[in-house]
């Protein structure tokens, strides 16, 4: 007989977190065994490694009541595990998190094997070193922690579970979306689950409520049939790395307002009372940057410092190329100049319309011989969650039951991808609840977890599942 999802013991909750309490140990070995799998999934020499991590957690899930499988893709695979939990009446939980990791390198800049995890004590405690603690199998762990709880206390989780986790991510998830259109009917849910996210800061919890989407492009430049001896043709022949580097040049105002046709269409200024829930977060800008070396800001003129990362649109090189780049000197003229170029995208402006402009902005700016190509490496728009749902006022009371603080509403300056495709295919909100803090180094070498933040996160997920279950 199925259990009644809406009358299940006040104390069981409690027994829950007792449960989880007592498998901490447990809880660490399993993520130090994952983490040793190199699950990288930019190289291909690791396509068997993605594998396996995908099946050593479909084995996890198999062992708590679960239905799992492999959904194969041109590239790696996606694992989708199901429960019933206590009927088809509970409300329905999608979990999505993902197992491949970023390539380890530079190797030496390592304290310890990247996959050979190692705990480790910090100013907070214990951490666990290792590439992916915290980006993002550590983070999969603190709710797989919390569904072994639910098994153990209760003998399943209280709403009904799908689990998706994809082994691309780290590479732009570009098998993700076949996957949810064609699982459109199983993945279907009230609600999705993602910890891929920080915390505002090791004590004070944080749900991500907006984040920022993503138009990446590459300028190609080219001018002449070949590189030019400098001293033979300098000050005659065009130098296209003088041209492209012009043309960058006035990507900015002297304000730092960013001069792409059209860039600003569709950007909401926020209220007074957004301004003033930022202010009172009291974020310290100075230390901020001065923990990565910098002390002077970058961007609009005139804005706040939350209101730049997280509600205002950027645009940055992020690689610049061309003539000759060996060592010692050669004295050419090239004719050939690349750039990088990514803008950071507010909820809405149109990623597509960021293009064009783009092509607007250089264009005119280029002479009768020159020639200019433009690729197109990802698109994605700005998204905002809703802070008023019966699904984010649980989360915020679960969050301050554990932290004993309210969770503060950040806005996030990335990109997360699958959020868009979860809305767009499947029209599923998501609610972003994440343990991660700035200073974790994820995709750096010593990426880390705090064992207090990997803990806190399972029982925070523990309580999520208890209070999603009468949440609609």
């Amino acid at each position: 007989m199925a259990r009644d999802w809406r009358a299940m013991p006040n104390d069981l909750t409690a027994r829950v977190l007792t449960a989880l309490d007592s498998a901490r140990a447990e809880t660490e070995a399993s993520l130090i065994e994952w983490l040793r799998i190199p699950s990288v999934s930019a190289q291909p020499a690791h396509a068997p490694d993605c594998r396996k991590a995908a099946e050593w957690l479909g084995e996890q899930l198999v062992a708590l009541g679960f239905q799992a499988g492999l959904r194969e893709t041109p590239g790696h695979p996606v694992l989708i595990a199901t429960h019933p939990g206590p009927g088809p009446e509970a409300p329905h939980v999608l979990i999505y998190g993902h197992y491949d990791v970023q390539p380890p390198e530079p190797l030496e800049l390592w304290t310890s094997p990247p996959f050979d995890p190692a705990i480790v004590p910090g100013p907070r405690g214990q951490r666990i070193v290792a590439r992916g603690a915290v980006d993002d199998k550590g983070q999969v762990m603190t709710w797989l922690a919390a569904l072994r709880a639910w098994n153990s206390a209760a003998g399943g989780p209280p709403v009904r579970v799908t689990v998706l986790v994809e082994g691309e991510e780290e590479i732009g998830s570009p098998n993700l979306d076949r996957v949810l259109r064609e699982e459109r009917e199983l993945l279907s849910a009230d609600i999705a689950v993602i910890s891929d996210t920080n915390m505002w800061d090791p004590r004070t919890p944080a749900l991500t409520v907006s984040l920022r989407g993503l138009a990446y492009v590459q300028i190609d430049l080219r001018r002449g049939e070949r590189d030019l001896h400098s001293g033979l043709f300098g000050g005659s022949a065009g130098n296209v790395l003088n041209l492209l580097t012009e043309i960058l040049g006035e990507l900015k105002d002297a304000e730092g307002r960013v001069q792409i046709p059209g860039f600003y269409d569709g950007v909401a200024e926020p209220d007074a009372a957004q301004r003033a829930a930022w202010a009172a977060l009291d974020f310290d800008e100075s230390a901020f940057l001065a923990a990565q070396g910098l002390s002077v800001p970058g961007g609009e003129a005139g804005r706040g410092a939350l209101e730049r990362l997280w509600a205002r649109p950027t645009a940055d090189i992020n690689g610049i190329w061309g003539g000759y780049m060996g060592e010692g000197s050669k004295t050419v003229i090239a004719c050939e100049g690349h750039a990088k170029l990514s803008c950071r995208l507010v909820p809405g402006q149109d990623p597509q319309k960021i293009v064009e402009g783009i092509r607007a902005f250089v264009q005119p700016r280029l002479p009768a011989d020159a020639r200019f190509g433009l690729q197109v490496f990802g698109l994605a728009p700005g998204i905002a969650m809703a802070t008023d749902s019966p699904w984010m006022t649980a989360a915020r009371e679960v969050l301050e039951e554990e932290f004993g603080r309210s969770a503060v509403l950040a806005g996030g300056g990335g990109s997360i991808p699958v959020v868009s495709s979860l809305k767009g295919i499947l029209g599923l909100d998501s609610l972003l609840m994440g343990f991660g803090l700035d200073d974790d180094q994820v995709h750096s070498p010593n990426e880390k977890f705090e064992l207090a933040c990997l803990h806190a996160g399972g029982r925070s997920h523990a309580r999520l599942l208890a209070a999603l279950a009468g949440a609609r």
